[in-house]
């Protein structure tokens, strides 16, 4: 069945991450059957934003297929325009209630931010944007003694998921009237293993919640 509140997609995320992890996946809703069952409508029951990494496919980590989750990705979880607009597509037309910011340890973009700050420089083209979005969550990091890589990757994730609902009414609604629920993951490339780093549970109010990257 699929999950149908944030407390049961939540539980699944994790059940398929165990079974990743300890080496027993399932391979759920993976062959012809379920292809053809679902060609005509869709019905995910978690929207991940994750990082762009190749090593950071969510229907593996979490030992999904077809049709079970709503992926958004971009380096270094990165939040835009489309960004928060299929994040609402996925929440309002689709009704999911459940959004996943994923992250991992040794991310290449928070490492990238972090060279840009210490030379002064911005990498040319498009890829000065990613940094940009970034550096907010290197400020944060600073502000609070941080200073690790990893440690700094948890305050990009934290703020990437605050950045979801300060930018997004419509996410921002959903959550406060109970029907959808937010949290930040981060991976670990060599263990496999997920673990929450914040969280918004549906019905929490967020009127008081800011966009430190604006």
């Amino acid at each position: 069945m699929t999950p149908t509140t944030p407390e049961q997609a939540l539980a699944e995320l994790y059940a398929g991450n165990r079974r990743f992890v300890t080496g027993v996946p399932h391979h759920p809703n993976q062959d012809a059957g379920h292809r053809a069952a679902v060609a005509d409508g869709q019905h995910p029951f978690a929207v991940i934003v994750g990082c762009s990494d190749s090593r950071l496919a969510a229907e593996i980590i979490f030992d999904r297929g077809l049709g079970d989750v709503f992926v958004v990705r971009t380096a270094g979880h990165t939040v835009g325009p489309e960004v928060l607009g299929s994040v609402e597509y996925a929440i309002t037309v689709l009704g999911v209630p459940l959004v996943v910011v994923l992250g991992h340890d040794s991310c290449g973009a928070v490492q990238a931010a972090r060279d840009a700050v210490a030379t002064g420089t911005s990498p040319a083209g498009h890829l000065g944007a990613v940094v940009e979005a970034v550096v907010p969550s290197l400020r944060r990091a600073a502000r609070q003694g941080i200073e690790d890589v990893d440690g700094i990757v948890d305050i990009h994730i934290a703020q990437t998921l605050e950045a979801l609902l300060a930018r997004s009414t419509v996410l921002a609604e959903l959550v406060s009237a109970g029907r959808c629920a937010v949290a930040g993951m981060s991976y670990r490339l060599s263990a496999g293993e997920v673990r929450m780093v914040a969280e918004v549970p549906a019905g929490t109010p967020t009127t008081t919640l800011t966009d430190d990257g604006d």
